[in-house]
């Protein structure tokens, strides 16, 4: 791992993985077959000549022949198993690569929020509502991910999705007995999944 100071107190850092190291030159021999297979069907042309994934390999040979510039492709090698992260934080150089392998967490929660908890579009303009329904919308994604960490802790095979499509046919009724007049509450017979999921909830909840 090795550390360079940058501009305004951030540092670069730039660490190796051997599991890295096998995982692109795996991706980029993967991507050289299909290059190959593309130039066998004679398909590619001068606007397939670009930066853009692994057409940095294709070169022209004369005005009309598109072929793959080897030298290129192997020299890449050198790069295998190397990545940058620009920081301005005061962790560890260990801490910064370790928490960037967590981002996916936070990109699946925003994923989640605009697709399954709906957080977009909101159809508000004063300040407070729009707080408010992002507070909600953030709370639920709370509760969502407590569920799924007791759904994993119980070891069930519900889904989050399966879960929640679950609870639309979960019914309770609400009657008042005529001599005591005392208000109670009951659950219409579920299945055998909304039975699993309910003892879940009520258990850890």
């Amino acid at each position: 791992m090795i550390k360079i100071p940058k501009a305004e107190k951030t540092r670069l850092i730039f660490a190796y993985s051997n599991n890295r190291a096998a995982k692109d030159e795996h991706n980029r021999e993967r991507g050289l077959q299909r290059l190959e297979k593309r130039i066998k069907s004679g398909k590619l042309t001068k606007s397939n000549i670009n930066n853009k994934g692994y057409n940095k390999y294709l070169k022209m040979q004369g005005d009309v022949t598109i072929e793959i510039d080897y030298e290129k492709f192997w020299k890449d090698n050198a790069w295998d198993g190397l990545k940058g992260y620009v920081t301005n934080t005061g962790l560890s150089g260990k801490l910064v690569v370790e928490n960037y392998k967590n981002l996916w967490h936070i990109e699946k929660a925003f994923r989640m929020s605009k697709t399954d908890l709906r957080i977009r579009p909101i159809y508000h303009r004063l300040r407070h509502r729009i707080e408010a329904h992002i507070c909600i919308s953030f709370t639920a994604y709370s509760i969502y991910k407590e569920l799924e960490r007791q759904l994993h802790a119980e070891k069930s095979t519900i889904s989050l999705r399966k879960a929640a499509e679950l609870t639309h046919n979960i019914y309770q009724i609400t009657y008042t007995l005529p001599d005591s007049k005392q208000t109670k509450s009951k659950f219409l017979k579920m299945d055998d999944q909304q039975a699993e999921l309910y003892q879940i909830i009520e258990k850890n909840f």
